[in-house]
């Protein structure tokens, strides 16, 4: 018996799915999928490949209900911007939940990753930020930066965003393509400490290994999303601000643990002993999110495979002729 497979490109899917408050709804329902407790969802296997400046990532999850499952394989490569090649890639792959058949093989580059992310900090932003948002700010130059910040403006709606990067050059090529992209004032700024005291809504994009955050920075009213810490060793937040925060909430305790900002705070004596609340847990209300305007609160996201399964399943239900196909 013969079965077919679609094949969709990148350039399908970049027609086709858009960074919007559905999308942000999508991934807010792969969280809350996760606070109900029936989701497998294994470990992230991430393999380090330091001699040629590169890591990879595997990521899945099963969700009870959803008609399929996602892997997602996503190569790091950063010394390919020297060959003029993009550093992030990949694919996701669509089971059958029911057979386990290949269903669909969405070869995005990274994209639908880079899309579900953003989405991903808009839902952190949507529940522990304060309500009203002036200023944003974004620590890192590069894709996840942009989105983060167009994510967040979905959700709150800010007048202001600052951008703040090592390279000067880069920050203000992101502040400028920010004000053009969401129509308002965009700034690139040299200190980072001056960046977080002017904005209620903080995100760090980077894959620093020391922090970026500092904990005498923090300020009542303040929110923070990082969501750079994806593998071991990584580190954007001072484990001192997790301990100084009034909420500290994990994509997932599990994940944070061993390659999100709770691995740099454990190592160094904060939060021993202590389970944080998941972001799900707060989407749901089985745990308690932001209490006042003057709390002060951390998301730390590491990446999920619920939401890779998530908006693998929301394109197959969005693009079902797309691409082309394959039978076997």
């Amino acid at each position: 018996m013969s079965h077919e497979i679609q094949i969709v490109t990148e350039a399908d899917l970049r027609q086709a799915v858009r960074l919007d408050v559905e999308m942000v709804d999508v991934i807010e329902r792969a969280f809350a999928a996760l606070a109900g407790g029936d989701v497998v969802m294994p470990p992230i296997l991430s393999m380090d490949l330091p001699q040629a400046n590169a890591e990879v990532d595997v990521k899945t999850a099963y969700i009870p209900g959803f008609e399929g499952f996602a892997i997602k394989v996503s190569p790091g490569f950063f010394d390919n911007p020297a060959l003029g090649l993009s550093s992030l890639n990949g694919l996701m792959i669509l089971f059958s939940a029911k057979t386990g058949l290949v269903e669909a093989v969405y070869l995005d580059n990274g994209y639908l990753t880079d899309i579900r992310t953003a989405a991903a900090g808009a839902v952190a932003a949507r529940h522990l930020a304060p309500d009203t948002v002036e200023t944003a700010g974004v620590i890192g130059t590069g894709v996840q930066a942009r989105l983060q910040m167009q994510a967040a403006h979905l959700v709150r709606p800010f007048k202001r965003v600052l951008v703040h990067g090592r390279s000067p050059d880069k920050a203000a090529a992101c502040a400028e393509d920010l004000a053009a992209t969401l129509g308002i004032e965009a700034d690139a700024v040299d200190d980072p400490a001056a960046l977080v005291a002017d904005s209620q809504l903080v995100v760090t994009t980077t894959p620093a290994r020391e922090p970026v955050l500092m904990a005498d920075w923090l300020h009542p009213g303040l929110h923070i999303t990082a969501m750079g810490s994806d593998q071991e060793g990584k580190n954007e937040i001072d484990p001192a601000a997790l301990a100084r925060a009034d909420l500290y909430v994990c994509d997932r305790v599990s994940q944070c643990e061993t390659s999100g900002e709770l691995e740099a705070a454990r190592a160094a004596g904060v939060l021993a002993g202590v389970t944080p609340p998941e972001l799900g847990e707060i989407v749901t209300g089985s745990a308690t999110g932001r209490r006042s305007d003057r709390d002060i609160t951390i998301c730390d996201l590491t990446g999920t495979g619920a939401q890779d399964t998530a908006i693998a399943s929301h394109v197959r239900a969005a693009l079902p002729a797309a691409g082309s196909r394959i039978r076997t």
